[in-house]
């Protein structure tokens, strides 16, 4: 059996580790203060360098708050989406994923917004999404403003369903996939056409949502990105995405 080289760990590393155990598990909580420089040093046994490239990881990570010379210490942040979707996006662009496999994943999770909202919408959620809607139809002429109405119309789903995760992951691999297929509807030569037929899924899926039908919302989410999406992969991704459609 061979192994590899491994690189030791370094002192600021094990530092960033137990703050953020700490905060995961709450004792550390949003609005706290870590203590300052020379008490962290004596708390770890390093020195003021190790200190400040910890404090400095944490902060470029947000889960600190560290302003210069402030003598209360460094402020624990409450938990954020925007390094989560950092990430996800660095991930979702990465060489080694292809777009079918965004592709399954988006069906997935934009099946299960859409089983949500229909489920948890309140009356405001869909008076937020018949205001997207009605302003996808009046906009059938005009690309930008059609496109932005369409987001607003996905996000509303989304925050439907009231799950933070699957509002942050479905705004990022919905943009990724966006930008691998180069905006189909751009550059359609038939484009109106396509905005209308989408409007005509949107008031459909619409409907399955304000009746509460969840399944029925899922499928015809799922449908819709398939029929839209599934001619830029090939045969046998294709035929994978398939499985998601029963």
């Amino acid at each position: 059996m061979e192994f590899e080289p491994v690189s030791p760990v370094r002192a600021y590393e094990r530092i960033v580790e137990q703050i953020e155990q700490a905060v995961l598990t709450g004792r550390l909580r949003p609005g706290e203060r870590l203590p300052g420089e020379r008490e962290l040093m004596a708390r770890f046994g390093v020195s003021r360098s190790t200190v400040r490239e910890a404090l400095r990881v944490l902060q470029s990570g947000e889960v600190i708050r560290s302003r210069p010379g402030d003598p209360r210490g460094p402020e624990v942040l409450p938990a954020s989406p925007v390094s989560l979707q950092k990430s996800l996006d660095r991930l979702a662009r990465a060489e080694t994923l292809g777009l079918a496999e965004l592709l399954q994943f988006r069906m997935i999770l934009e099946g299960s917004a859409y089983r949500l909202a229909a489920e948890l919408r309140t009356e405001e959620d869909l008076a937020e999404l018949r205001t997207a809607l009605a302003t996808m139809t009046s906009t059938v002429d005009d690309y930008a403003s059609f496109s932005r109405a369409d987001v607003a119309f996905h996000d509303a789903v989304a925050r439907a369903g009231r799950n933070t995760l699957i509002v942050v992951c479905g705004k990022v691999v919905r943009g990724v996939v966006q930008d691998l297929i180069a905006g189909k509807l751009e550059s359609s030569s038939d484009r109106e056409a396509l905005m209308r037929a989408s409007v005509a899924h949107h008031q459909e899926v619409l409907r399955a949502v304000e009746d509460g039908d969840g399944p029925l919302a899922a499928r015809l989410a799922r449908r819709a990105l398939y029929d839209y999406y599934a001619e830029y992969v090939g045969a046998e991704d294709r035929v994978v995405l398939e499985h998601l459609l029963d």
